[in-house]
């Protein structure tokens, strides 16, 4: 059994480190989970995704509980099927979807997962990056998987719901290198049906696309959207499409921010991003390095972040060969052979 330190990392840390249990068959052992949080030891959001990816990987779990500082994780086989869960507060659905995503891997036969909680909340990609930015990106390295909204939940009481479908994937390496020139971009907006009548999804949106307009040479399309939620809340999520990859930025509303500034602060982000030669946002530059452990290939990131440096000592504990070089400006580039992806017996 493998013994993990989850000292230096979050959520991010534990997610991953039960998702690579479970691809590779290894079982451990986090110890220490979050240890350097003002709130440390799992979170429910935490428990969901540990509780997700062992319901597909048929293992065997201890300590895996609110507060607990570590666990144990026993891996069976990746035979898929059916799994139901909820994260009691805000908890973000995308994050607990995402440590599911790499099981794609191994998978011996389709798997669903449906999971209520947040899906617009801090400190976790918007729903609408999951589906526009992180999954379509994962399809070009033939990842199958598809997702679907119920409901959208944003803080504090969440209460939002979506599905996540998997099917047994043979990934191909990622090339992502050089993203090549813009050919697109999409502009989503949405608000609780409570902001409508003060044009929150509106406002947002055309605030955005003013900017757009005089700062990119390519077409815009636009989605803007009311839900029915439990709080009040609205995200925009900016989706630009390159020739060899695709971009997301994102910016969530606050208690009185107004819209126009959320809509700042998402264009401000995708001109940072822009100024970069980096083929990923960071966000995923960081959430990719799994699938680079098992595919192989390059991606070329932004900046090294403290979870892109968690992540990579992580997949090399399990046994992966990722390197890291670093660029001008603070870029890099991380670099795998891949790693075997047969089905764990």
């Amino acid at each position: 059994m493998r013994t993990v330190d989850g000292t230096a990392g979050g959520g991010q840390l534990v997610r991953t480190a039960a998702a690579m249990s479970g691809v590779t068959g290894d079982a451990i052992r986090m110890e220490n989970v979050r240890a350097a949080r003002d709130q440390p030891g799992l979170r429910a959001q935490h428990v969901a995704a540990i509780e997700t990816v062992a319901a597909l990987a048929d293992a065997t779990t201890e300590g895996v509980a609110l507060g607990s500082e570590a666990f144990t994780f026993e891996p069976g086989t990746l035979s898929g099927g059916a799994h139901e869960g909820a994260i009691e507060t805000a908890g973000s659905v995308t994050l607990a979807f995402d440590a599911a995503l790499p099981l794609a891997a191994r998978l011996n036969a389709p798997a669903t997962v449906t999971m209520s909680g947040g899906t617009d909340v801090t400190w976790s990609p918007p729903f609408d990056y999951f589906r526009s930015v992180k999954l379509p990106l994962l399809r070009t390295i033939e990842l199958r998987a598809e997702t679907v909204l119920g409901r959208r939940g944003f803080y504090p009481s969440g209460g939002g719901l979506a599905g996540l479908s998997l099917a047994p994937s043979t990934l191909a390496p990622l090339e992502l290198s050089d993203r090549g020139a813009l050919e697109s971009v999409e502009v989503h907006s949405v608000a609780a049906t409570s902001l409508e009548s003060a044009s929150v999804a509106d406002r947002q949106a055309v605030a955005a696309i003013e900017t757009l307009e005089a700062s990119v040479d390519a077409p815009i399309d636009v989605d803007i959207s009311y839900a029915d939620a439990a709080d009040k809340g609205s995200a925009i999520v900016i989706v630009a499409s390159f020739e060899s990859s695709v971009a997301g930025v994102s910016a969530l509303g606050e208690p009185g921010k107004p819209s126009e500034a959320v809509a700042q602060t998402a264009t401000d982000r995708l001109d940072a991003f822009r100024g970069t030669d980096a083929a990923v946002d960071v966000h995923l530059g960081d959430q990719l390095v799994p699938f680079l452990a098992l595919a192989g290939g390059k991606v070329r990131i932004p900046r090294v972040t403290d979870h892109v440096e968690t992540h990579l000592s992580l997949v090399r504990e399990f046994g992966f060969s990722v390197s890291l070089t670093r660029l001008d400006d603070g870029e890099a580039l991380l670099e795998s052979d891949g790693g075997d992806q047969g089905t764990i017996p």
